[in-house]
């Protein structure tokens, strides 16, 4: 619980963090390069309805940052990490097929688990 406390007060606290990066830096940037003076009021009207073109682009920015930054820095990390502590899995045995009761047993095996069958071995049943 004390986990995703803590997860979420980071989480706000850096989201306010690229919130102004992205006003106070990367908006200003783009105004300068198109020749705007403010590039948040970016916009046009249609029908006497304003679409503010330069908000949604600001938040746009923003959630990108914000998902690169989570993914890069909490995601690979993670993934990274389970993958060298992942114990390695078991390897398949060869299975056959029991004449009796069709069951799947595995390839060495001398009498089936299900209906204790003596299983054939190359053609000659084992002892």
């Amino acid at each position: 619980m004390i986990d995703l406390a803590v997860a979420v007060v980071v989480g706000a606290a850096f989201t306010a963090v690229v919130n102004a990066l992205v006003k106070d830096l990367i908006t200003p940037l783009i105004a300068a390069l198109i020749g705007k003076a403010d590039f948040s009021r970016l916009g046009f009207t249609i029908n006497h309805s304003s679409f503010a073109l330069g908000d949604f682009i600001n938040a746009l920015i923003t959630f990108l940052l914000d998902a690169l930054v989570i993914y890069y820095i909490i995601v690979v990390p993670i993934r990274i990490a389970a993958e060298r502590f992942e114990k390695p899995g078991e390897p398949v045995l060869a299975q056959k097929t029991c004449p009796e009761c069709l069951s799947e047993v595995p390839q060495d095996a001398r009498r089936c688990k299900y209906c204790t069958a003596v299983l054939v071995r190359g053609g000659q049943p084992t002892i």
